[in-house]
């Protein structure tokens, strides 16, 4: 059974950093692209960025571009959203799921999904 599960997330000044891991177990990482989104209070879950399989990777606006970063560790099964410069606008909660092969920006095409971590950005 494939888990994906989401660590990393707490209470973050506006400025600071967080380094999000996402973990996958049940199958071999290296056969699966990794998306991240984000749902805040409210508003409709969104796609953040991913990476493929074979190592590309997208994000969904340039304005995070610089801000957040995705890598991945194949020998550890985690894919990681790095965090930096944090607004209080990026308060959310953060979810990775998992597809095979290629990467999507809907939620709904990834084959296995996780709970999510949650992220506060505050003062």
């Amino acid at each position: 059974q494939v888990q994906v599960v989401e660590s990393g997330g707490g209470l973050v000044q506006p400025g600071g950093s967080l380094k999000l891991s996402c973990e996958v177990s049940g199958r071999t990482i290296s056969t699966y692209a990794i998306g991240w989104f984000r749902q805040a209070p409210g508003k409709e879950r969104e796609f953040v960025g991913a990476v493929s399989a074979s190592g590309d990777i997208t994000y969904s606006a340039d304005f995070w571009k610089g801000r957040f970063t995705i890598s991945r560790d194949n020998a550890k099964s985690t894919v990681f959203l790095q965090m930096d410069s944090l607004r209080p606008d990026d308060t959310a909660v953060y979810l990775c799921a998992a597809r095979y092969l290629t990467y999507s920006s809907i939620w709904s095409q990834y084959d296995y999904t996780g709970q999510g971590t949650q992220v506060t950005v505050s003062s």
